[in-house]
C-alpha cells in the first residue's frame, strides 16, 4: 500500500494529493473537494449510486442540454423517471406526475427513457466495478454495494482513495458522475451516499454511528416507509434516538420482526454482506397511457411491445425469467399484480406475451387502466432459458421464428420486422416509461 497521511488531514478528491492538516483547499490544485474523517482509512465498505443517472446519460450524449432542467418520463399522464439537478431545484421529483413537474418546471425539456441505452451505460459502469472487487453487489442498473476489503495491496491504496480515483474514472471515460457512501456497514454506506449529492464523497464511521443516528428521523431504517412511519408516530415515535432507548423484546412485541430490524439498525448493527451474486430481481417495461383503456384490441398490441422490449433486456443481459410478471394500474390508481410461474426460465418475447395475456385475459371485465407492465422474476442464467418444448412443436417454431427475427431487427433496427399484434396498430399511448430492475 501507498503512502496515507493522517487520516484527519485527509486527501483531495480530484487530484488525490494528501493533505496538510486543517488545510480548506488543496494545496496542489485548489480545489475544495477535500475528504477527511478519523476512520477514513479503516472503511471498505461502500455504496456507489450514479447522479441523476438516466438524465445524466442523456446530456452526456447531447451537450445542449447540459445546462437546461431535463425531464426523463412520458406523456401528460406519465410520471418522472429521474430528473436533472437543474430540474429538482424547481422541485421535480422521481414518481410525480408529469403534469405536476411541468407545472413546477415549464420550462422542462421532456425525453421519453431509452432504457437500453441505460442498461448498456450501466453494464459498462458495472464492468469497472469489477475491476476494483470482486464483491459487487447490484441494486439496479445505477446503484451497488462494493466490499473492498483486502485490495490494498492490489491497488496500492485504502478503499477510501481507490473509491474516488474511481468516481474520477467514471466522468472522464463514461461521462457521467457518481456519489459515494463509505461505512462499515450496507445500511450506513447506503445512507452516506445520499449526502451532498451531486458527486458526492460521504463518510459514516462505526464510533459515530450512534450519535449520528440519534437525531435522524426513523424514515432513514430501510423499510419504514410513509404507512409505518405514521404508526411509530402514532405510538409517539419519530425519531431514531427514541428507538435506541427502547429494549428489542419490546420492540419486536410491539412490531413484530420489523422490531427487531428498527433495534438493530436505529443501533448501526447491520451484518449484512455484499452479495456478489445479488444481480437485480426482476426485469420489466411499463408504460402510462394519455386515455384509460379496458379493450383487448387496445391492451394486447401494447402488451406484445412491452414484451419484446423486456425479451431484448434479458437477452443482451444473458439472463432469464422463470416467473412472469403482469402489472395494471387502474383509473383510481390501484395496482394489481398477477403473476405465473414457468416450467423453464424464459428469454423469449413470446412465451412472456403469451403467458402475459392468459393473466390479461382474466382482468378483461370492462375495468378501466391507466397503465400496464409485464416483466420477469426469478432471474436465471441464460444457459437455462427455453429448451425444445417436445410437447408443443408450434411452440418451437415461434422460438426459431423469434431467433430469426431477432438478427434481422439488430441488423436494422427493431422496427424493421413486427409481429401481427402489433404491426398496422395504432399507437394510442407514448412508448413505455422505463423498466424496473
Amino acid at each position: 500500500m501507498g503512502p496515507v497521511n493522517d487520516p484527519l488531514s485527509g486527501f483531495c478528491r480530484d487530484c488525490l494529493t494528501l493533505q496538510r492538516p486543517a488545510a480548506r483547499r488543496c494545496h496542489a490544485c485548489g480545489s475544495p473537494r477535500l475528504v477527511r474523517h478519523d476512520e477514513l482509512y479503516s472503511l471498505s465498505l461502500a455504496h456507489i449510486d450514479c447522479d441523476a443517472f438516466y438524465a445524466a446519460v442523456e446530456k452526456r450524449d447531447n451537450p445542449e442540454l447540459r445546462d437546461k432542467p431535463l425531464i426523463i418520463g412520458g406523456g401528460k399522464r406519465g410520471v418522472v423517471s429521474t430528473a436533472c439537478y437543474i430540474a429538482r431545484i424547481h422541485g421535480v421529483r422521481s414518481a410525480m406526475p408529469m403534469f405536476k413537474a411541468l407545472e413546477a418546471c415549464p420550462g422542462a425539456v421532456v425525453l421519453k427513457p431509452n432504457m437500453e441505452k441505460y442498461v448498456r451505460v450501466g453494464r459498462e459502469i458495472r464492468q469497472l466495478m469489477l475491476e476494483l472487487t470482486p464483491l459487487v453487489e447490484p441494486l439496479s442498473i445505477d446503484e451497488a454495494f462494493l466490499d473492498l476489503k483486502g485490495t490494498e495491496k492490489l491497488h496500492r491504496d485504502p478503499p477510501a482513495r481507490v473509491l474516488a480515483r474511481f468516481a474520477r474514472r467514471i466522468e472522464d471515460e463514461i461521462g457521467i458522475t457518481i456519489s459515494i457512501g463509505l461505512s462499515y456497514c450496507k445500511f450506513l454506506a447506503k445512507v452516506a451516499s445520499d449526502f451532498e449529492k451531486p458527486r458526492g464523497f460521504s463518510v459514516i464511521g462505526e464510533k459515530e454511528a450512534l450519535s449520528f443516528l440519534k437525531d435522524k428521523p426513523v424514515t432513514l431504517i430501510w423499510g419504514v416507509g410513509k404507512a409505518f412511519a405514521a404508526t411509530l408516530q402514532a405510538d409517539g415515535i419519530r425519531l431514531i434516538g427514541q428507538l435506541q432507548g427502547m429494549e428489542e423484546a419490546a420492540l419486536m412485541k410491539a412490531y413484530g420482526t420489523m422490531g427487531q430490524r428498527l433495534y438493530r439498525l436505529s443501533r448501526g448493527m447491520d451484518v449484512r454482506r455484499v452479495e456478489p451474486d445479488g444481480e437485480m430481481k426482476s426485469v420489466s417495461s411499463e408504460t402510462t397511457f394519455n386515455t384509460d383503456l379496458a379493450s383487448a384490441d387496445d391492451l394486447v398490441p401494447i402488451l406484445r411491445s412491452l414484451s419484446e422490449k423486456v425479451s431484448r433486456r434479458l437477452k443482451a443481459g444473458g439472463i432469464a425469467g422463470r416467473t412472469v410478471v403482469l402489472k395494471l394500474k387502474t383509473r383510481d390508481f390501484k395496482i394489481k399484480t398477477r403473476n405465473r410461474q414457468l416450467s423453464d426460465p424464459t428469454q423469449l418475447a413470446d412465451r412472456i406475451f403469451r403467458t402475459g395475456l392468459q393473466l390479461l385475459e382474466k382482468e378483461l371485465d370492462g375495468t378501466k387502466f391507466r397503465l400496464i407492465g409485464i416483466g420477469v422474476s426469478d432471474l436465471a442464467d441464460a444457459g437455462k432459458a427455453d429448451p425444445p418444448d417436445l410437447v408443443d412443436a408450434q411452440a418451437t417454431k415461434r422460438a426459431v421464428a423469434e431467433s430469426a427475427i431477432d438478427k434481422l431487427r439488430n441488423k436494422f433496427g427493431n422496427k424493421a420486422v413486427e409481429t401481427g399484434y402489433t404491426f398496422g396498430k395504432e399507437r394510442r399511448e407514448p412508448p413505455p416509461e422505463g423498466a424496473e430492475g
